[in-house]
């Protein structure tokens, strides 16, 4: 077994399968670029500035160009997503995964503001005998899972997508015993008004391109 990993949870960027609830706001292209982008700008930082594996999780299929692409560019292993919702399938992906390495993070593509501070000390927590770290959304969900061990209550019973999310998550931490640390508060790019937090992080926002 080797010792550290991030998994990456990302769609393949078909035009309107991504990033919809801003579609209104920039239009299906500039919606379906902006996703590659911050695909592309997540895994090159983590290759860069970091020492660790990365796995990427896709749904629905690895065909994609981009996905393609980005595999061979960074030497990357793809896996296709298998579940019947979110939990079911970072689920199955964590199980999996943690046959190969002692330690997890479990990201999706919904969070430029994460860092290469916030996964080393994601993992130094792990490594200290945290069991997991959680990584709190500002909208009650959260955007980072790290694993030192697998339990299905982390991935069954909960209102994906919801504002309780990050809670049910600890509950469940708690009916099984664990320990685990908490990175602050982040927030992740879900809506047409956390556009322009994209500005400061110098992520361009593709032109508008609705008629």
């Amino acid at each position: 077994m080797q010792d550290n990993a991030v998994l990456i949870f990302a769609k393949a960027p078909y035009a309107g399968q991504v990033k919809t609830r801003l579609i209104p706001a920039i239009g299906e292209r500039a919606a379906t670029e902006l996703y590659a982008r911050l695909l592309e700008r997540e895994i090159a930082w983590i290759v860069n500035e970091t020492p660790y594996d990365i796995e990427l999780w896709v749904s629905p299929d690895t065909a994609h160009p981009l996905l393609q692409s980005l595999a061979k560019r960074h030497s990357l292993s793809l896996f296709v997503q298998q579940g019947e919702d979110l939990g079911g399938r970072m689920g199955y992906a964590a199980r999996h995964a943690m046959k190969r390495y002692h330690r997890i993070v479990l990201l999706g593509v919904d969070c430029p503001a994460l860092t290469a501070d916030h996964l080393q000390q994601t993992f130094d927590w792990l490594v200290a005998g945290e069991d997991a770290v959680i990584g709190p959304a500002e909208d009650g969900g959260y955007v980072l899972l790290g694993l030192n061990a697998w339990d299905i209550r982390l991935f069954h019973g909960h209102d994906w997508g919801k504002e309780t999310v990050a809670e049910s998550t600890r509950r469940a931490m708690r009916e099984i015993g664990w320990r685990w640390r908490e990175l602050p508060a982040l927030w992740d790019l879900d809506r047409p008004s956390d556009l322009q937090q994209l500005r400061p992080l110098n992520i361009a926002i593709p032109a508008n391109d609705i008629p």
